[in-house]
């Protein structure tokens, strides 16, 4: 099945230049371009792409407000966004986490990985550029406000503790297949299960959850970043 690409930007060179890498790849199509959020947000709503590949800042309305607008909370039949930036820890980047969006890569993240990231998102997964994830999701429950993390609606059992602990690591779903030596649908299952617990609309939320609640040991040296 073809996966049907929207991609905003507001520099025209980034976005032929999206559009050529994705429409050489045999199972992506790039339906439709728009230079600010406002002409993304309709294109979306009337093309219906199965992933929108948005740049944060734009004229107009910014990729956050195009986010929350088209995959934020409320918005009925959420539409798969794409973060796609130069700005690797910059606030907005955790405001379009929050909005809505599957996940985010560096412009400079190469046509393999921005592969990766169109049909992970068309799947319903989501993928956060390897180089910068950990220390991301860290920055962002560091800048998170100060409440008490929901709790689950019933325990996680250790099997989906495991789970948690890579998906907050930003491994793909084979990649945990592999190390916990489990099949590719059990690990679905168990991320749909700690989605339903959580309250998670995605994986984002799942591993950003998991820094708030300090399932995830903090990295020797790091410290708070971002602002």
């Amino acid at each position: 099945m073809t996966i049907r690409v929207l991609i905003a930007d507001d520099q025209e060179l980034v976005r032929t230049g999206l559009g050529m890498i994705l429409d050489a790849q045999p199972d992506i199509e790039v339906v439709g371009q728009a230079s600010d959020g406002i002409e993304a947000v309709a294109l979306a709503r009337s093309l219906g792409p199965d992933v929108c590949l948005f740049d944060i800042r734009m004229p107009g309305q910014d990729g956050i407000e195009a986010t929350r607008a088209i995959a934020g909370p409320g918005v009925e039949n959420p539409m798969a966004v794409v973060i796609i930036t130069t700005f690797d820890l910059d606030e907005y980047v955790y405001a379009a986490l929050r909005a809505g969006a599957k996940g985010f890569l560096l412009k400079d993240a190469g046509a393999d990985l921005l592969g990766q990231a169109v049909r992970a998102a068309a799947s319903g997964d989501a993928l956060i550029a390897p180089n910068v994830t950990v220390r991301l999701l860290e920055a962002f429950a560091d800048a998170a406000p100060a409440t008490v993390p929901a709790q689950p609606v019933e325990p996680l059992t250790e099997r989906e503790e495991q789970v948690l602990a890579a998906v907050a690591r930003g491994l793909s779903n084979s990649e945990m297949a592999s190390e916990l030596y489990i099949t590719l649908s059990t690990v679905k299952t168990h991320v749909a299960s700690l989605m339903t617990k959580l309250g998670a609309r995605n994986r984002v939320e799942i591993a950003i959850w998991a820094h708030q609640t300090k399932r995830i040991p903090r990295r020797p040296g790091a410290t708070p970043t971002g602002r």
